[in-house]
């Protein structure tokens, strides 16, 4: 399978990257030089992870031409708008030490602000500041309040996705427009890494079950952006090219759904962000159950 997917405006994007959520600076530096060095060629970081620099001199250290990398970073939900997105995306760049970003974000779609955000990310794309823009937590109620005054439909979504919440109906939207489905959390915050089902068919393919939910990930057609701190584990979750799942074995994960998040809920986030309703707790399945 071809190591890229192609974008709606003919960009390729790596089918598999680095994601450096809740990194540390030191952490997100260290991952990004040996996630390059190992053959990655696309890392993902946020305003809101205060990891943007660390990135930047992880690019530097590993030596890996600029122009080989494609460097992802999204907009928080608090400097959405018109002037404060321009503001922001002028910060990120300084940070991750860029002439230019690869692929800019939408973090969340905060109500009533994410549309004047969307027309200085057009104008930003236009003038050839980023080569990709897109959207990250956006429900199909949210793309479409978008598209109202949108020019440009957004390239990317990045929505949590993984064997315990497959989102078909979602990804399928985002196909409908267009739109390429990417995944964060795609080891469900590694809490999948012990489920009996999958380590059974990681046994079958002999191979780990990170990199068993990363393929898994890759046939479906969606890109994933797998995360980890440690040397040998960055390294194994880009050994994913020499296999294939069957179509029963992806059908039998694919059965795996429960509809569960580890993640905020894009349908609670303003509330939970902003106002006074918690973060859910996290409800065990009867497999985790049986483990604990």
């Amino acid at each position: 399978m071809n190591r890229t997917t192609t974008l709606a405006n003919g960009v390729e994007m790596p089918r598999v990257g680095m994601g450096v959520f809740q990194m540390t600076p030191d952490q997100a530096e260290n991952a990004t030089k040996w996630a390059l060095e190992a053959g990655y060629r696309s890392i993902d970081t946020a305003q809101g992870y205060n990891n943007e620099e660390a990135v930047g001199k992880g690019l530097i250290a590993s030596g890996v031409p600029r122009e080989e990398v494609f460097i992802t970073t999204k907009v928080r939900a608090s400097q959405l708008g018109y002037e404060e997105t321009k503001a922001a995306f002028y910060e990120s760049l300084e940070k991750l030490q860029l002439n230019y970003i690869d692929l800019f974000l939408i973090h969340w779609p905060k109500t009533g602000l994410y549309n004047d955000a969307w027309r200085v990310m057009e104008e930003l794309y236009e003038a050839g500041k980023i080569r990709a823009i897109g959207v990250s937590n956006f429900l199909p109620e949210h793309l479409d309040q978008l598209l109202t005054t949108a020019k440009i439909t957004p390239m990317i979504n990045q929505i949590e996705v993984h064997p315990m919440l497959t989102q078909v109906a979602e990804r399928q939207y985002n196909d409908s427009l267009g739109i390429v489905t990417e995944a964060y959390c795609p080891l469900g915050s590694g809490r999948l890494l012990r489920h009996p089902a999958l380590l059974k068919l990681a046994e079958k393919y002999g191979k780990t079950t990170a990199q068993l939910m990363i393929r898994w990930e890759i046939q479906n057609d969606i890109v994933t952006i797998p995360k980890s701190v440690n040397h040998d584990r960055i390294k194994a979750n880009f050994d994913v090219w020499d296999f294939e799942i069957s179509e029963d074995d992806i059908q039998l994960i694919n059965a795996l759904n429960e509809n569960k998040r580890v993640g905020t809920d894009p349908h609670h986030f303003m509330e939970i962000f902003y106002g006074d309703k918690k973060q859910p707790d996290y409800i065990l399945s009867d497999w985790e159950k049986v483990l604990e």
